[in-house]
C-alpha cells in the first residue's frame, strides 16, 4: 500500500470552528491576495487545525503500512493530523471502543490500538506516546509556539501583535521581530509568514501536519521551517488558544 494513505482526503470542515482559531483569510501560498504584504495592526488568525482544539493532549500512533500519526481527542471531535494533511473526525455510534469519521475516513481506537480506514485502505496504530498540549498558562502572550534541535532554536508569535521571538543557536542569539503574512491557506492549515524589516529578512512556513521531535519524539500538530541568515531550521509547532 502506498503511504500516501491519507494523501487524497480534504478535510470537509476546516472553515468551521471557533473565529478565535481560524482565520478568514482566503489567499493561498501560491499567490497572497491584494493587501497582503503591508504590516497589519493585529496579529492574524491563525488556521484551526494549527491547534489541538479543546484536547488537553497530543497522541503520537505508530502505524502499519509504515505511517506516524497525531491525534486530538476532544469533547465532540477528533483531529488527525498525518505526513500529508489534517482532519476533524465527528464521533460514531460503536458497539465497542469509541469510533470517528469524516466522509470515508474513519479512526476507531480501544486502549492503545488503532483501526484507521480510507477508501485507500486501513491502517493498523499502536499509541507510541503523549504529551499535554501547550497553553497559554505555560506561555503567557504567545499564540504559537515552534521548536527545533540540533541546533536548539525556538519560535513564539505574540497572540496580540504581528510580532515574533526567535531565540536561535541554543539561546546564543535573540531577537524580536515583525512580521507580515505573504500566504494563508485556511483549508490546508498553511500559513507563510515574512520579515517586515528589511534590516533582518526570514520566512517562516506552519504547516498542519504531523510532527514529532527528532530528540524526544513527542507529537506536534504542525511542522516549522525557518529561513534566516541563509540557513533553514526544521522543527514542530502548536497553536495555543487563549
Amino acid at each position: 500500500m502506498s503511504l500516501r494513505f491519507l494523501t487524497s482526503l480534504r478535510p470537509a470542515l476546516f472553515v468551521a470552528g471557533s473565529l478565535l482559531l481560524s482565520g478568514c483569510a482566503t489567499a493561498t501560498l501560491d499567490g497572497a491576495r491584494p493587501g497582503a504584504d503591508k504590516l497589519a495592526s493585529a496579529a492574524p488568525l491563525l488556521p484551526s487545525m494549527l491547534f489541538p482544539g479543546g484536547a488537553e493532549r497530543l497522541e503520537a500512533w505508530r502505524c502499519t503500512p509504515q505511517q506516524d500519526l497525531v491525534t486530538a481527542f476532544g469533547e465532540r471531535e477528533l483531529r488527525l493530523w498525518s505526513a500529508h494533511g489534517a482532519y476533524r473526525l465527528s464521533p460514531a455510534v460503536v458497539a465497542s471502543g469509541a469510533r470517528y469519521q469524516q466522509g470515508d475516513l474513519s479512526f476507531w481506537n480501544k486502549g492503545g490500538e488503532a483501526v484507521v480506514e480510507s477508501a485507500n485502505g486501513q491502517l493498523d496504530c499502536s499509541a507510541a506516546m503523549a504529551r499535554p498540549a501547550l497553553t497559554r498558562e505555560q506561555r503567557p502572550g504567545v499564540m504559537f509556539h515552534g521548536r527545533g534541535n540540533e541546533p536548539g532554536w525556538n519560535v513564539n508569535l505574540a497572540h496580540d501583535a504581528p510580532e515574533l521571538t526567535l531565540v536561535l543557536d541554543y539561546g546564543a542569539r535573540e531577537m524580536t521581530l515583525p512580521y507580515r503574512v505573504t500566504g494563508m491557506d485556511n483549508a490546508n492549515g498553511r500559513v507563510m509568514l515574512a520579515s517586515a524589516q528589511t534590516a533582518q529578512p526570514f520566512e517562516l512556513r506552519l504547516e498542519a501536519r504531523a510532527c514529532f521531535d527528532d530528540m524526544s519524539g513527542e507529537p506536534f500538530p504542525a511542522r516549522v521551517t525557518l529561513t534566516i541568515d541563509g540557513q533553514t531550521y526544521n522543527g514542530c509547532g502548536q497553536g495555543i488558544a487563549p
